[in-house]
């Protein structure tokens, strides 16, 4: 069940005794957690009828007591374990998810880790439980999903400045919204966010930032580059070589899966590499401009910069000598 839903069921006013939260993506957790802890009880009923336990100090024996007792004036009780993850012999939760109380909405937050399916606890969970397990997002979905948040604060956004965001800010869903959150603020009753709120509003250059470096590279616009990452070498916090190099692998890996097309129309083609549809056209100009043998060479210099980087096979070359070497060598 997904967080979305196990929400939902709650709006609804229906629960199940038991739910269990776990694996490598904290927003979703943290999301179904933060619900329970604010929104099941209404304040009046909180006082008496929630308790919080932290996995790192709780102890298993208090956890089950707590979830045996009866709710006080209300219809039930809400105890969540945070950071179960951290609690020893959190085994010895089983007993009581194998017979829980009903009256009792017990939620445990299991970040970055899952419970061992050959284990005890995993089959009760699985019989008694509704689980909740969750991943990280791949990239190609953050765009979409970040529409999505950008919608349900009724606004809407340039494709551009949503890859800039996206880009920027990468796999951490909770400082996404965070950034739309804030920007939201700052709009003074606008409703489209453009390339110039992204800079103002969350500081990325518009100009000068991963993405218009790879748009460069990708057109063979060696002036641009060099710019760009001349504007890097003077802020060094806009764009670490550690996050350049992957970006710029993860788009010529992209292009280099189009020569296994057989002739696509571009929406097949965006598809496919799982691209935004708004920016094949910018995928497919790369493979033309650095053909088969040329795109294979660049995800070679980028492996071979890689290593460099971190000091393989180089005694000291600063970032930004490392980059222009590699991009002059990338276009020849």
């Amino acid at each position: 069940m997904s967080a979305e839903k196990i929400i939902s069921e709650w709006k609804k006013g229906n629960f199940k005794p038991i739910y269990w939260l776990e694996g490598e993506e904290s927003y979703f957790i943290d999301q179904v957690v933060n619900y329970a802890e604010h929104k099941i009880l209404p304040e009046s009923e909180a006082g008496f009828n929630l308790t919080v336990f932290y996995g790192k100090d709780a102890d298993w024996t208090a956890v089950v007591n707590a979830c045996r007792r009866y709710p006080m004036f209300a219809e039930r009780q809400v105890v969540i374990l945070k950071e179960g993850q951290q609690m020893r012999d959190i085994d010895k939760l089983e007993p009581y998810i194998e017979n829980p109380l009903t009256s009792t909405v017990f939620v445990v937050s299991y970040k970055d880790k899952k419970v061992d399916g050959r284990s005890k606890l995993a089959k009760t969970l699985k019989a008694k439980g509704e689980m909740l397990t969750t991943k990280k997002m791949y990239e190609s979905q953050l765009p979409e999903w970040t529409m999505g948040i950008v919608k349900n604060h009724g606004l809407t956004i340039h494709q551009k400045a949503l890859m800039l965001l996206v880009d920027h800010v990468g796999n951490d869903l909770s400082r996404i919204e965070n950034e739309i959150e804030k920007l939201a603020v700052n709009l003074a009753g606008r409703t489209n966010i453009t390339e110039d709120d992204i800079e103002k509003y969350i500081g990325i250059s518009k100009e000068f930032n991963v993405f218009e470096l790879q748009e460069a590279i990708g057109r063979k616009d060696l002036s641009k580059t060099i710019r760009i990452i001349q504007y890097f070498e003077a802020n060094p916090k806009a764009a670490p070589i550690q996050q350049v190099l992957p970006a710029l692998y993860n788009y010529f890996s992209k292009v280099y899966m189009l020569f296994g097309l057989q002739n696509p129309d571009e929406k097949t083609a965006a598809t496919t590499i799982g691209v935004n549809p708004y920016f094949i056209k910018d995928y497919l100009s790369s493979a033309r401009k650095y053909e088969y043998t040329g795109v294979e060479r660049v995800l070679l210099l980028l492996h071979q910069y890689n290593l460099r980087s971190v000091g393989v096979y180089d005694s000291g070359t600063s970032d930004a000598g490392l980059m222009k070497e590699m991009v002059v060598k990338m276009m020849n």
